[in-house]
């Protein structure tokens, strides 16, 4: 089994990060509202980024880790695989829109 830590944002770009088992499932409850809270409240609905772990103690090790961070470090990650803060949901489903 997959986990993923994944980071959530707008154009802002204020940012989330989180972690599940179903990457699409749950990016998919937060760009429709699904999710109570934070995303919700904050219109948090692009997938700028995420990392695959093969265990869920590795996976919440790193949310932890990237929560930690100052706000500049975080856009830096996410700038090295996604310079341009799009929305990568349409390339985990296969171009599928949400």
């Amino acid at each position: 089994m997959s986990y993923y830590v994944y980071v959530m944002g707008n154009r802002r770009p204020t940012l989330y990060i989180g972690v599940t088992n179903d990457l699409v499932r749950r990016v998919y409850e937060h760009k429709q509202g699904l999710v109570e809270g934070f995303t919700k409240k904050y219109g948090l609905h692009d997938l700028f980024y995420f990392e695959e772990f093969g265990s869920i103690e590795d996976a919440i090790v790193r949310e932890k880790q990237i929560k930690h961070w100052n706000r500049e470090w975080k856009l830096d990650l996410i700038r090295k695989l996604n310079p341009t803060l799009k929305d990568l949901y349409p390339e985990i489903v296969g171009g599928i829109p949400a």
